[in-house]
């Protein structure tokens, strides 16, 4: 799941937020792109995993919530939610965060 922020209105980058929202900075090791996560409990798994494109005037952050790691070797593919109640419900907590305190909505 996607929101845009316009990257004129954020008053710190985006690393600086996600990190004040909980998330931990990892290079994804399959494709190397700079993302970040939060974990649900104790273990590695669920967590949300986040990753983050801007251009000049916009900033795109793209939420999923995994499950679980690849389950055989050489897999690429997981067990993931994209579009479930709880990314939404995390996708809402981001944009509050943004609104009341970065934005100053």
């Amino acid at each position: 799941m996607n929101f845009l922020v316009n990257k004129k209105k954020l008053k710190i980058n985006h690393a600086q937020f996600m990190r004040q929202a909980g998330y931990g900075f990892i290079i994804d090791r399959r494709t190397g792109n700079e993302t970040f996560a939060r974990n649900l409990g104790r273990e590695h798994y669920p967590r949300f995993h986040m990753y983050i494109k801007e251009d000049e005037e916009k900033i795109k952050f793209s939420l999923h919530l995994d499950q679980k790691k690849t389950s055989y070797a050489g897999a690429h593919a997981h067990s993931a939610e994209y579009d479930s109640p709880v990314v939404k419900a995390e996708i809402e907590r981001l944009k509050n965060m943004l609104r009341k305190i970065y934005l100053g909505e």
